[in-house]
This record gives C-alpha cells, structure tokens and sequence, in this order.
C-alpha cells in the first residue's frame, strides 16, 4: 500500500526548514545531516537537542530515515517526492548548459536519429547521468497490432505500421489484465485498426464506450421506473444493474430477453473500456515530469530517478521524450532546466525541418 504524501503546507516553519536544509545536504553530498550541522545554518536559534527531536517527527511521518546508527538522517522517497514538488527551487538554465546544448544541435544538419543521438550525448556530458531519449511516434496507419504480457506490471506493445516501420513499446497494463484478455483486445483492434493511426484508434474506442452506455441506459429506463430494477454505482466503471424480485419478476420473455440484452451490452462495454485503458499506454503531460525510485517501474531496482521532458511537432503533438537517469540524489534543480531546454531545441528543429 503506497503511504500517503503529507502536505508540505501542515508544517511549521521551523520542520520545513529542517526537512528542506536535510534534503538539500543529502543532495549535495550524499552524506546523512546531523543535527549538529543543522544548528549552525537554522535561520533561528535552536539546540541541537530541538533540531533531533524535529527530525525524529519527520522520521515517523515517513520522510526522513536513518541509514545506520548515526544521528544523521537521509531523505526517503517519499521525502524527496514532497521536497521536488513543494520546495524545489529550479535554477535559470546557465548560459554555460544553454550554449553547449545550443552548440550539439547546432552542428547537426542531418536526419533525426543523429540530431537525437547528439542530444543524447549533450545530456551525458553535462549532467554525468545516462541520457534517456524517445524517438518521435510514428503517425501513420496501423497495419497490426499486439500485445505481450511480460510481468503482472509490464507488457509489450509491437505495432506494425503501414509504412513497414515497426515499434515495441513496454507499458504497465490496466489491473487485472491476463494474456487471453490482451488478445481479445488485440483481435478487436486489428479489426478496426486499418487505414487508422493508434490515436484515431483511442478516437473510436471512446465513441463506440458512449453508443454502449446510452444502449444500456434506454434499455434499463423502464425496468428502474417501475421499481424492478436500480443502479448500484452509476456512472462509475463498477457500476451495476441490480434486478429485484427476481425470482417472481419475468413471467413473459420480453423483459427476461431485455435483461440478456442488458447483460451482453455490459459485457462489451467492459471488454471496450479495457481495450480504452491499452490504448493509454503512457498518458504524457506537457513539461518536465520527475519519476523517483520505485515511482519508474523500468528504474526502481537501481534506486534511480528519472527527469524527462516531452517534445512536440509544429502541431504541438507530443512526439517524443528526451530526459537524464541518474541517482536519487540528483542536483534536480540543474537537471530540470537542462532537460527542459533540450526538449523544446529538439522539438523546434524537427518542427522546423516538417
């Protein structure tokens, strides 16, 4: 069961101040901060004593941890995700980081792997991490499509396209998926899938989900205005059609038929949201995301982070991801404006170049 993130705001000033001067020691050093170097750079006046006994508090909440049996403390991932997202203090990307990015690109006058190669490179080198670099989606039709299960939490996604080009893609799959399901929806796709790119797809699924629940809704309206019937759950992916009296309640077969009609269409309305959930393999947002540790499924064993950046075409289109793996104690507030910038050059010059 993953721990609730405390809210940043509900402290005092005095355990912010802690919890952040902690954080940014570890980030520097990698060492654990003791309350005795905490007192010397405290805005207020506190004892060594006071500053244990804050620490101990943010311990329990989950945010500090105690790597061995010295008095110094170390961030957990849950404290690191809170310090990135409440207190993280991003710096202005240096001209230093901002010319040589400007620099690797701006040699680069030939096809996009090499452009994304370079970029790649430039990464590397100016953060000391493992480049990360997704290539641009493929927008064109979908000849095949299949899925592969691999783990309960990840599978393989290999889409043909029409042009010949081929992509494998791994993606945690919705819960409680099984490999006979993943067919199902496979072979459903595959039906519909020619002359159709993967989002005219997710386009279509979602259209055919809304026909389902408004066939569901006209044939359930009698039965729940006479009192026969009503919904448990309505509206949500759980919902249900709780029929009463169901032993006494059918004596013609019209509204026994009505009934299976009703079961059939929740049946394919279930197997269409679950085809919907494949077809969000990896739901990208706008701007720098930050994974750390176990948050990255691909990363979790190594103890690393991730920060990446989408890019986009002159359609803004999300068409890939540049980003910078490295451990948990990664100078995020450098890193981010750097994989920032170096997502929107690469988005410029292939917009640029389309």
């Amino acid at each position: 069961m993953t721990k609730q993130l405390p809210d940043i705001m509900d402290m005092n000033d005095r355990s912010r101040e802690v919890f952040r001067r902690v954080v940014e020691g570890y980030l520097e050093t990698g060492d654990p901060v003791g309350s005795r170097t905490l007192t010397r750079s405290l805005s207020e006046s506190v004892s060594a004593a006071t500053v244990r006994n804050v620490m101990q508090d943010l311990e329990l909440l989950g945010l500090l941890d105690s790597p061995h049996i010295s008095a110094g403390r170390i961030p957990t991932q849950l404290g690191l995700r809170m310090f990135v997202d409440g207190l993280l203090e991003v710096d202005a990307l240096s001209g230093e980081d901002q010319s040589r990015i400007d620099r690797t690109l701006g040699d680069n006058d030939s096809d996009v792997t090499s452009l994304l190669d370079s970029v790649g490179s430039a990464l590397s080198g100016l953060t000391q991490g493992a480049s990360l670099v997704l290539t641009p989606k493929h927008e064109a039709p979908i000849k095949h499509i299949e899925f592969v299960s691999l783990s309960v939490e990840r599978a393989l996604v290999v889409l043909v396209f029409a042009d010949g080009e081929v992509e494998n893609r791994i993606f945690t799959p919705p819960p409680g998926q099984t490999p006979s399901s993943m067919r199902e929806a496979a072979n459903f796709l595959n039906a519909i899938a020619e002359g159709h790119t993967l989002s005219e797809l997710a386009g279509r699924i979602t259209h055919e989900i809304k026909n389902r629940r408004q066939e569901i809704d006209k044939l359930a309206a009698e039965l729940v205005e006479s009192g026969t019937a009503l919904w448990e759950n309505e509206g949500q992916t759980n919902e249900r059609l709780i029929v009463r009296g169901r032993g006494n309640l059918l004596s013609d077969g019209a509204e026994e038929a009505e009934l299976a009609r009703i079961r059939t269409l929740f049946d394919d309305l279930e197997r269409k949201r679950d085809i919907a959930d494949f077809l969000e393999l990896a739901q990208d947002g706008d701007g720098v995301r930050i994974f750390i540790g176990s948050e990255n499924k691909l990363f979790s064993l190594s103890g690393s982070s991730l920060v990446v950046s989408p890019y986009m075409n002159a359609d803004r289109k999300i068409i890939g991801a540049v980003g910078v793996i490295g451990p948990t104690r990664l100078n995020y507030g450098r890193i981010v404006p750097i994989v920032n910038y170096a997502a929107q050059r690469v988005g410029k010059i292939i917009a640029d170049r389309s």
